[in-house]
């Protein structure tokens, strides 16, 4: 038997790690802090395509008054789906002005399709249960940055 080459070695490293980084959760993505109402949000913006399509996608965890705020490039259908996510999240569709447009409950690993009621621009993941514990409905008004003071 040959021994086996540093090349293969370099290939069957390069294939893992390509693997490894298209299965790891984002975790250096840009940070602004929202408010609904008496309550700070510690967001991470996925504002491009590819941090957008990877999300929240591996996390094993998610802490309390975090979440994730997906920006697109201006309103439409908005429909979002659980596949490779671990964790229980809900989304609220988000118009451009702040106003929670409505929210839907999450459940991990599934591909069922959760879609805006109207077309928002912003899409706020949390972990499920944090807007009904905080009485956060449709119609309520999220402030910060990317929203449009009237």
């Amino acid at each position: 038997m040959k021994p086996i080459s540093a090349l293969f070695f370099y290939v069957i490293a390069t294939c893992w790690t390509s693997v490894w980084a298209q299965n790891a959760p984002q975790l250096n993505l840009p940070r602004i802090q929202i408010t609904a109402g008496m309550y700070l949000i510690e967001t991470q913006v996925a504002a491009t395509p590819d941090q957008r399509s990877t999300g929240l996608m591996y996390r094993q965890q998610m802490p309390a008054g975090e979440g994730m705020l997906f920006v697109f490039d201006g309103p439409s259908e908005q429909c979002f789906w659980m596949k490779n996510t671990l964790i229980p999240l809900t989304a609220a569709f988000v118009a451009d002005d702040g106003i929670i447009v409505n929210l839907a409950n999450m459940k991990p690993q599934t591909t069922d399709s959760h879609c805006s009621a109207k077309p928002v621009r912003y899409v706020l993941e949390m972990n499920q249960g944090w807007f009904e514990k905080k009485g956060i409905k449709a119609g309520f008004k999220l402030a910060g940055r990317p929203f449009k003071n009237p």
